[in-house]
């Protein structure tokens, strides 16, 4: 996930403070990692010192004094490009799951792979439950819709990956081992 560019896009509906663009991003991205106050302000000041923010007035609501920082137009064309941009797939396996079947493979037997294999498709079952539950309870918003579809599909295919794999453990292992 890019803050910086989370920040950007929240800033693009108006001024505000650290506090208000933590909260907002927390409600905006609900299922992601929730981001830091500290993070918050050591973005805004990177993004202010690039030109993309620039301080639009202070307030105090019963505390310290908030400043609170507007989008400027450079801020608005870096953001507009890198909404633009196309991500390029990973050009790597990058994936602790895959690096443990490969290393269990490694320092033990197929049936300590296997054995996790199965440990781990359990665990994504499980998750799956979890979010195809929350997707459909009563208070669920548009978001946590959007985002329990994006994990699940994830969750899926590492699933399908699983099951692959524990298929192919005892010739995994021979190939490993040779």
């Amino acid at each position: 996930m890019s803050t910086p560019h989370v920040l950007l896009g929240l800033l693009a509906a108006g001024p505000r403070h650290g506090y208000d663009l933590k909260r907002a991003h927390d409600e905006r991205l609900p299922r992601a990692k929730p981001v830091a106050y500290g993070q918050v302000y050591a973005t805004l000041g990177r993004l202010q010192r690039d030109g993309y923010v620039a301080p639009s007035g202070q307030d105090r609501d019963a505390g310290p004094d908030r400043t609170s920082f507007a989008l400027t137009d450079t801020g608005r064309a870096h953001l507009d490009r890198w909404l633009t941009e196309v991500e390029t797939p990973a050009p790597y396996v990058v994936s602790t799951l895959f690096t443990k079947v490969v290393v269990s493979l490694l320092v033990a037997d197929e049936h300590r792979a296997r054995d996790y294999l199965i440990a781990q498709r359990a665990a994504h079952v499980q998750r799956m439950r979890e979010l195809t539950q929350l997707k459909t309870s009563p208070g669920a918003g548009l978001t946590d819709i959007v985002a329990a579809d994006y994990a699940l599909g994830h969750l899926d295919a590492d699933l399908r990956w699983l099951e692959n794999t524990l298929r192919r453990v005892a010739e995994l292992s021979s190939e490993v081992h040779r």
